[in-house]
C-alpha cells in the first residue's frame, strides 16, 4: 500500500481554508494528510484549528532572522523532514524566495480571490468591487515567485449582483475557495495535474 500524499499548509490568519483542509483529510475525501501547518503569526487563529484538528505546526517570527532566506531554509527542513508532498498556501501573507519556490517548484500552489490576470496583489475583492466588474471569481494557480503570476491550475467565477456587498462578496469567494481548493489538492494527490510551460492540464488516469 502507498504511503498516503502529504500536504503542508501555510497560513497567517483565521484559516478557514485550512479547516477545510483539515476536515477534507479527515473525511478522507481530500487524499491527502494534512502533515503540518507553517505560520508566522504565533496568536493566530489558525494555531489554535491546527490543535485541536491534530496537526503539527511550525510557528517562527520572522523578526527573528536576518534574511527571508534564514527562515524559508528552516522551514525547507521542516518540509523535508514530514516529506511533504504539496506545498498549500492559504491565507500567507509573506513573499516567498527562491529557497522555498526553487525547491517546490511544481509543487508550490495558492488559491487568489480573483480571475487572475485581473486584480493580482493585495484586497482583491475589493479591487473587483471598487471597479464595477460583473464577474469575479477565484483562481488556483502554482506559485512561481511572481506576484500572483504562476500557471493557472483551475479557476471559478463568482457573479455580481446588483443585491450584493463588499461583504456578501466576500463570503461568496470564501464559499468559493472552500469548494474548489480540496479539489485541486485532490486532483494533485491523484496524480492529474500535468504542467508543460504556462498550459496545465488535468488527465484522467
Amino acid at each position: 500500500m502507498s504511503s498516503p500524499y502529504r500536504i503542508a499548509v501555510f497560513a497567517s490568519g483565521q484559516g478557514s481554508n485550512f479547516q477545510t483542509m483539515a476536515d477534507a483529510s479527515l473525511s478522507g475525501s481530500l487524499g491527502a494528510e494534512v502533515v503540518l501547518l507553517v505560520c508566522d503569526k504565533s496568536q493566530a487563529p489558525v494555531v489554535e484549528r491546527a490543535r485541536k484538528a491534530g496537526v503539527e505546526s511550525y510557528v517562527f517570527d520572522p523578526k527573528a532572522y536576518a534574511r527571508r532566506e534564514d527562515y524559508e531554509a528552516e522551514i525547507a527542513a521542516e518540509l523535508e523532514k514530514r516529506n511533504v508532498d504539496l506545498v498549500v498556501l492559504a491565507g500567507y501573507m509573506r513573499l516567498l524566495t527562491s529557497v522555498l519556490v526553487e525547491r517546490y517548484a511544481g509543487r508550490m500552489i495558492n488559491v487568489h480571490p480573483s480571475l487572475l490576470p485581473a486584480f493580482p496583489g493585495k484586497n482583491a475583492i475589493g479591487q473587483a468591487w471598487d471597479y464595477g466588474v460583473k464577474l469575479t471569481g477565484i483562481t488556483v494557480h502554482f506559485v512561481d515567485g511572481g506576484m500572483d503570476s504562476g500557471p493557472v491550475i483551475a479557476q471559478q467565477a463568482v457573479e455580481i449582483t446588483s443585491e450584493d456587498t463588499l461583504d456578501s462578496l466576500e463570503s461568496k469567494i470564501h464559499q468559493a475557495e472552500q469548494q474548489l481548493y480540496p479539489q485541486v489538492v485532490s486532483m494533485f494527490a491523484k496524480g492529474l495535474v500535468r504542467l508543460e510551460g504556462r498550459q496545465v492540464s488535468i488527465h484522467n488516469k
